[in-house]
């Protein structure tokens, strides 16, 4: 992925360790230690995932002595479900349209 480019949620999340890292932090805060304990990769690259996730507004970090506790943005992941439900709403209201009325026999 190149660095200079402005990431967004989905592009984020198209990564399998992001996602990974995210239903992680789902269960709640942690620190990157923690995190790369888990994964399959190593501590420096969890570092650079949490920097993408970071930077597009899904993780935030807070400093707890010389460690960073990383933590789920709730508005960024709620934006995202949103955008999920209206293209969900857009494909169902087009089936719907599609199979319109007239698909039924009368007798």
């Amino acid at each position: 992925m190149d660095s200079n480019r402005v990431v967004d949620g989905w592009d984020a999340l198209a990564d399998d360790t992001r996602r990974a890292i995210v239903s992680r932090l789902a269960e709640g805060p942690l620190a990157v230690g923690r995190l790369a304990a888990g994964l399959p990769v190593t501590r420096s690259a969890v570092s650079q995932h949490l920097k993408i996730l970071k930077d597009a507004g899904l993780v935030s970090e807070r400093a707890a002595g010389t460690r960073r506790i990383y933590r789920l943005n709730p508005a960024a992941v709620a934006a995202l479900r949103d955008q999920l439900d209206t293209f969900w709403r857009r494909a169902l209201e087009s089936y719907a349209d599609l199979a319109g009325p007239g698909t039924e026999e009368s007798s």
